[in-house]
């Protein structure tokens, strides 16, 4: 695939955050939610997916992003571990 393809297909924004392990994956997770939140609302929007799929799919990814959340331990202090 084409370098420019792909970056129109999957764009990366930088990340600006603390350079730590879990941070720099779980933005990596939270661009892939992104990008296909986005993938599923133009298929709502094409007609291809009803309204009820759209949200189950929603669903599902935020279910799956917040369980990254919380298994790379993200938002927490050191005494809630």
């Amino acid at each position: 695939m084409d370098k420019s393809l792909r970056r129109f297909l999957y764009p990366c924004a930088r990340y600006h955050g603390p350079v730590e392990p879990e941070q720099l994956v779980f933005n990596a997770n939270l661009q892939e939610f992104a990008q296909r939140v986005g993938y599923v609302s133009n298929l709502h929007t094409g007609g291809k997916l009803s309204s009820g799929e759209a949200f189950e799919a929603i669903c599902q990814l935020w279910h799956d992003l917040k369980g990254s959340k919380e298994s790379l331990h993200i938002g927490r202090s050191e005494g809630d571990a």
